[in-house]
């Protein structure tokens, strides 16, 4: 029997949890070198090649450079977690249950539970959706699993839930599996639209709704995945870095956005969140969500305009708590705590977590509205 439309998630049945503004002050970080001497190394750079190209210029250049040497886009093969991309006590289910079928992969399912919930098995909607996957209760009675075989199927309990999500995809490919296209778009749009409406239009239909959803899963999948080979390098990292860099000296505050009324001065995630406003791409306003925002280079693999992240816990995006703009030879620009100033600082700490390289698509896949819980 194909299900009506409505099942587990509609276009987000139950808004993605946004945690109240918790931005920590980053203690410990080590004191790197000024930003006068770095600025010193960078015009003996600029000297040696005749003194012609600014510092932004010179980093445009390198990141071209760079560009040309790398080959992106990824081979075939099983999809595996991006590291900490999935909190450490769902990576396993993750995992997993996101091999259940050929339409579904361990990134995906969690790019799925992350647009629906934001990973809080606590979530409720307005709507009534419940829980880690958002399940409404109908579709729950009739799709939801035990899957962690205690007897019970519990909506609340992701090693339910996150069982019966993947389930309930592969279910749904199923429906739709004669249905021309994508499998996996297709099995995007049935759980949106409901599998008739795929059946009707023979692939994803034109419903505006549907399309965005489909979009946004495919592309917010490419940062829960560890990448294969390398990541392709932003286009607007040149723009972002020399905004950041106008900003060096400015005193932090915490929560500042730059506007007027709080003398033009920042945070870290504020910082990062102007910078790249200002090259038409909008990141989230939190750094563990603007994580999200691209796929993760690797340590060895950065490029200046990357987003390089912190954290006590480093199993865990969800516990990101800092941010800075990676500008090349192990520094970034950083907006570190009160009582300072916008710096540059070293990024091999204790505490450095990975990086992002943001993209549009990735950023406009981001959710954008708080849950309750």
């Amino acid at each position: 029997m194909v299900p009506a439309r409505g099942g587990a998630g509609r276009m987000r049945p139950g808004a993605v949890v946004r945690g109240l503004y918790t931005e920590r002050r980053r203690s410990g970080l080590p004191v790197g070198v000024g930003w006068l001497t770095v600025r010193k190394a960078w015009l003996v750079a600029s000297l040696g090649i005749g003194g012609a190209l600014s510092f932004i210029a010179l980093l445009v250049v390198g990141t071209y450079v760079a560009a040309g040497s790398i080959a992106s886009g990824a081979s075939g093969g099983a999809v595996g977690l991006a590291k900490g991309a999935v909190p450490a006590m769902y990576q396993p289910l993750v995992q997993k249950w996101g091999n259940l079928c050929k339409a579904i992969n361990p990134a995906l399912l969690a790019a799925q539970l992350y647009q629906e919930s934001g990973w809080n098995p606590r979530a409720k909607s307005p709507a009534a959706a419940q829980g880690i996957a958002q399940f409404i209760p109908g579709t729950w009675a009739a799709h939801g699993v035990d899957g962690d075989g205690d007897g019970d199927r519990d909506v609340w309990d992701p090693k339910d839930a996150i069982p019966s999500a993947a389930s309930y995809d592969c279910k749904l490919a199923g429906y739709v599996k004669d249905a021309p296209g994508d499998p996996t778009k297709n099995m995007l749009a049935a759980y949106n639209a409901g599998a008739y409406a795929v059946l009707k239009y023979g692939g994803v239909p034109p419903y505006s709704e549907t399309q965005n959803y489909v979009q946004t899963i495919t592309t917010l999948s490419k940062s829960f995945a560890r990448p294969v080979g390398r990541v392709a390098p932003s286009q607007q990292a040149a723009g972002a870095i020399a905004f950041a860099q106008k900003k060096l000296g400015t005193p932090y505050l915490w929560g500042g956005n730059g506007t007027p009324e709080q003398n033009g001065r920042f945070d870290c995630s504020g910082l990062t969140l102007a910078a790249y406003r200002t090259v038409g791409v909008t990141l989230p306003r939190v750094a563990n969500d603007q994580y999200n925002a691209g796929p993760h280079p690797k340590r060895e693999e950065l490029l200046p305009g990357d987003l390089v992240f912190f954290s006590d816990d480093l199993t865990n995006s969800r516990a990101i708590r800092h941010v800075g703009i990676y500008v090349g030879g192990g520094y970034m620009i950083n907006a570190p705590r009160a009582g300072a100033v916008i710096r540059f600082d070293p990024i091999d700490t204790p505490d450095y977590f990975g990086a992002t390289r943001v993209t549009d698509e990735g950023a406009a896949a981001l959710p954008d509205k708080p849950a309750s819980a």
